[in-house]
Parts: C-alpha cells; sequence; structure tokens
C-alpha cells in the first residue's frame, strides 16, 4: 500500500519521488491567537486602574527624590564638618535604613508597623523590592481595588455632605469607646455609687429612668456585699439599705412595708431574681381527674383538639403543663366532662403530703373552690360553697359532704377525722404573678388579721383529729404566702398550744423552713417544713408544714417563743 509497485510496462507512470509513506510531516500551524507569548498577553486595563499605576509611579519617583537630597544634605554636612564621606558610607546606610542619626539614636526607635491592618505601607515595602512597569499582567481583584479606592477618596477632594458624614462616624466611634469604657470600668468596679439628691430619691418610678433606677440598685447590691471595701467615707450600712428599698419600691411598684418584708426574707443575690420572677406569669397547669380518665388518654385527646401539653414533672403522675391552645382550657369537652381541674402546681403539693389512704375520713377545712377536696369539704364563704359543689358533681364525686361552717369553731360541731388538710386564707405573697395588687395593698394590719385567723383554724383543725386513728392522725398545713408570720410563726403557735409533733412531708424537693429567723428561734424539726419560690422552682410561692396528733393535752409552751 505505501510503495508504488516497479514494472516493464512502458504506459505506466514514472516512479517520481518517494512514496506517500515515506513522505516527512511539515511543521504544524496554529492560529495567530496561540502564536502570541505570555509576555504579549495582556488584558486591557480600566481607566481607574492606569490611575492608580501613575499615582504608585509618582509616589515612588518622589520617594527616591526625597531620598536622594537627603543624602546630599548629609554628604555636604560632613564635607562642611571636614569628615570623610568614604568611611562612614556604610554606616550613613545603615542609619538611613533604621530611620535616625547616630545624634538621637540612643532615645529614638523606629516605628513598627502593624502587619494586619497598614495595607498601604506593606504595598510600598513591595513596591521598594519590586520594579514597577507600565503595563500589569493580571486585573486586581475586588477586594484590592476597594482598598485602592479608599485611597483614592482619601486623596480626592470631599464634598461638604461627605466631610459631615465622616465627621459623624468619627462622632459615633468615640461615643462607643467611651460607652465600652464605662462599662469596663463598672464591670471592674472601680467607681464608687453616687448618694442621689432628696428630690431624686423620693421621685416615682413612671418618672424616673428606670434603666439608671436598675443600674443604681445593682451598684448598691454590689457595694453591700463588700461593703467595707466599696462604701463611700461617712456612709453607713443603713442609708445603702434605706436607698436600696426606695429604688427598688419604686421600679418594682411595691409599698414600703412589703419591700422591708422581702429583704428581710431573701439575701441580696436573689431579691432581684424573686421581683423579676413575679413579673412573669407562671405556667398554666391541670390535673387529671383519675376517676374518669388516665393522663395519657386525656393529653393524646387535648393534643388532638390543638393544645400544645406536656407532662409536668416527675415528682408527679397526675399533672399537666399547657403551653399554648387554640381552644379555651376551660370550655372543652373533657374539662365540661369532668376529665381534669384547672389547678396550680404548687396546690398538688399540700395533697401529696397528705396522702390519704382508703377507708379514712378526710376533712378539707378550708376547701373552696374544692380542687383539693375528697371527703368532707367545708368553706366559711356560701358563695364559694357553690363551687365546690358544682366541682364535685362535674368531676363525679359521690363520697364527698358539703359544709357551709366557720373553720375557727368547726370541732364544735364534727370530729373524728383520720386527716385534715388546712390550706388557710393568706395575705397572698406568694401568688404576686396572679394578683399584682399585693404589691402596694398589704400593710401590717392584714398581716396581723391573717395569721389570727390561721392560728385560729389551725387549732380547730387539730382537735378535730382523732388522735387513736390507727393510719391517721395527720395535719397538713399550707399557704400561698411566703411570710414567716403567716407559716413557720403558726406553726410554732400550734405547737406551743397542742400536744402536735412536726413529721416529714414526704416531698422530694423544696427549701427548708426557718428554723432561725431575725433572731427568733423555733423549733428544730421545722426544717421538715418546705418552702416554695417562684425564682428557684417555677412555681407559686408556697409553704407545706405536715403535723402528727399524739394526744387531746394542751401542747407545751416552754421553750419557744
Amino acid at each position: 500500500m505505501g510503495r508504488r509497485k516497479k514494472t516493464d510496462d512502458k504506459n505506466a507512470k514514472p516512479i517520481r519521488g518517494p512514496g506517500r509513506k515515506s513522505k516527512k510531516q511539515g511543521e504544524p500551524v496554529f492560529p495567530k491567537e496561540l502564536l502570541q507569548t505570555d509576555n504579549s498577553e495582556r488584558k486591557k486595563l480600566t481607566s481607574r486602574s492606569k490611575k492608580r499605576a501613575r499615582k504608585r509611579l509618582e509616589k515612588e519617583k518622589l520617594k527616591q527624590t526625597v531620598k536622594k537630597n537627603t543624602v546630599k544634605k548629609i554628604v555636604q554636612k560632613r564635607q562642611s564638618d571636614g569628615e570623610s564621606i568614604d568611611d562612614d558610607e556604610d554606616e550613613e546606610q545603615q542609619q538611613q535604613l533604621n530611620g535616625y542619626t547616630d545624634e538621637n539614636q540612643q532615645w529614638l526607635k523606629p516605628k513598627t508597623t502593624k502587619k494586619l491592618f497598614d495595607n498601604d505601607e506593606k504595598d510600598e515595602s513591595m513596591e521598594d523590592d519590586t520594579p514597577y512597569d507600565d503595563q500589569f499582567d493580571e486585573v486586581k481583584s475586588s477586594s484590592e481595588e476597594e482598598e485602592d479606592d479608599d485611597d483614592d477618596d482619601d486623596d480626592e477632594p470631599k464634598l461638604d455632605i461627605e466631610k459631615q458624614s465622616k465627621k459623624i462616624r468619627e462622632k459615633q466611634r468615640q461615643t462607643k469607646e467611651r460607652s465600652e469604657q464605662e462599662l469596663l470600668t463598672n464591670i471592674q468596679q472601680h467607681e464608687k455609687v453616687q448618694f442621689p439628691s432628696g428630690q431624686e430619691i423620693t421621685k416615682e418610678a413612671p418618672q424616673a429612668d428606670l434603666q439608671l433606677l436598675m443600674h443604681r440598685i445593682r451598684e448598691v447590691i454590689n457595694v453591700l456585699n463588700d461593703f467595707k471595701n466599696k462604701r463611700e467615707p461617712n456612709r453607713s450600712r443603713k442609708e445603702y439599705l434605706d436607698l436600696l428599698q426606695q429604688d427598688l419600691c419604686n421600679y418594682y411598684s411595691y409599698n414600703d412595708f412589703l419591700m422591708n418584708k422581702l429583704l428581710d426574707l431573701f439575701p441580696l443575690a436573689e431579691i432581684i431574681d424573686f421581683l423579676e420572677a413575679n413579673e412573669v406569669q407562671r405556667p398554666v397547669t391541670i390535673r387529671t381527674n383519675t376517676l374518669k380518665t388516665r393522663r395519657r388518654d386525656l393529653a393524646q385527646a387535648l393534643i388532638n383538639r390543638g393544645v400544645n401539653v406536656d407532662p409536668l414533672d416527675k415528682w408527679t403522675k397526675v399533672g399537666l403543663v399547657i403551653y399554648n391552645s387554640q381552644v379555651p382550657i376551660g370550655a372543652t369537652p373533657e374539662y365540661l366532662s369532668g376529665h381534669y381541674m384547672l389547678q396550680g402546681a404548687s396546690s398538688f403539693l399540700p395533697v401529696m403530703a397528705l396522702a390519704p389512704q382508703p377507708n379514712e375520713r378526710i376533712l378539707d377545712m378550708c376547701a373552696a373552690p374544692g380542687g383539693k377536696s375528697s371527703y368532707i369539704a367545708n368553706d366559711a364563704n356560701k358563695d364559694r360553697a357553690k363551687a365546690i359543689i358544682a366541682n364535685t358533681h362535674r368531676l363525679g364525686l359521690t363520697n364527698t359532704i358539703v359544709t357551709n361552717l366557720d373553720g375557727r369553731q368547726f370541732s364544735e360541731h364534727m370530729g373524728g377525722f383520720d386527716r385534715c388538710l388546712v390550706d388557710a386564707p393568706c395575705s397572698g405573697t406568694g401568688v404576686i404573678a396572679k394578683d399584682p395588687a399585693v404589691k402596694s395593698s398589704k400593710d401590717d394590719k392584714d398581716i396581723q388579721r391573717c395569721f389570727t385567723a390561721q392560728r385560729q383554724i389551725l387549732l380547730n383543725a387539730i382537735d378535730s383529729i382523732n388522735e387513736n386513728s390507727t393510719t391517721g392522725g395527720y395535719i397538713v398545713y399550707s399557704t400561698c404566702s411566703i411570710l414567716v408570720e403567716e407559716n413557720e410563726a403558726v406553726i410554732q403557735y400550734a405547737l406551743n398550744n397542742r400536744s402536735v409533733k412536726l413529721v416529714e412531708t414526704g416531698l422530694e424537693f423544696g427549701v427548708e423552713g426557718f428554723t432561725n429567723f431575725k433572731g427568733t428561734a423555733f423549733h428544730p424539726l421545722m426544717k421538715y417544713c418546705r418552702r416554695y419560690y417562684p425564682h428557684l422552682h417555677n412555681l407559686d410561692g408556697f409553704f407545706v408544714a405536715k403535723l402528727k396528733k399524739d394526744s387531746t393535752k394542751q401542747g407545751n409552751k416552754k421553750g419557744f417563743i
């Protein structure tokens, strides 16, 4: 195929040159665009890029000119002084590189450039090493163009509005630095509290700056925590406490009487947490009626109706917490059928402490509206007793008797109960989130009226208990108040006047009761009582104590209170 056949035929074409296969391949031919070398490949530069390049060249030329003039001046000076130039040429160049002369090198140091932010100096140092060319191989990135634009903006003349905006930005930056510095000084606690004038102290809360007021409250608490080192000279601790009480009253809208009680009750580290917790509503909770349904079935039924519901906590098997609902919780078919009762989580605790047993006679001394009622439900208010009857029918209770008697004389009408629950009427200082009017409506007379009635009701409840009961003989006393006068003091009064003793409540959590408060000593077993606070347990403020009756004899009044 590749060679031509040799033949004797005269008519055959003569063989000319080598065969087709033996021909050499010619030089390759490329398009003109591909024949250009890398040096010839150039991209078009924008007018702004060319302008920046010219500016760089001008800066470099100016720099070189300044260097030459400086060297000439030094040479002329040395020649005039008669010094040799050739001997000190190397030393002079080194000093020029260092940035100072031999006259000031003992106290001057060359300025160090910042590597992170001084982009201009970095560019200039790069320019010293590499000479500039009129042409550029690559177009700069957008970030580099922005940096160069900023340099150009500094060189170009600015409009009035640009100058004003620059001043405003500088002013904002200085203000921010000052605020950060003030915050730092406050954190480091270097400055001391400046007492306000008399008009500022008595100024009402709506007119005062609440932010400054809270700032001063925290400062005063900070000083009181380290009073010896941070107080002002000639200022007593009482003055700081009075200022703190007045500021808290103005900020949270409490009266002086109740705020004074709270400051005595809580340490300074907890007082603000407690007051803030009273500004937030507690979660809505319901109690499952196990006579008609189970908690799991009730939760599923409410979820199907668009209610976001979860189990309340590990310590209860019947409680549910409701986060939000698309239907009214007090008007669902399940509620009307008696499957659950709207009840605060803290109200579960007294019944759990009472722990009623089958075939026992239980007395609920202050029962309305009947959420805790079990056997005998009594309330002194006739209208509230109607609510007990309604809830008794709705919940399907068939073993309950409702009475309308005064709890202070109840033992004169009935007795012989195995267990008794006394959820006594109180000042409501533990449920301020539900009733904000308590902040300013309570005074010393109200508290005295409350604890007087509570003592009488508790003594009658003890008298109504059968001390010979084989399974019972227990009394549970509870209030929705956090004041010592309505809780530990009432229990101590019962211990002094009746033959009862304190026993453990059986509740898994809670703060122990006070055994000593402001110099008043209570019974050592008062630690069995349990206190609940909104800022610690996310429950309404509550107190629970459990007593066991020994005999019908009067208590021993010696020893305490």
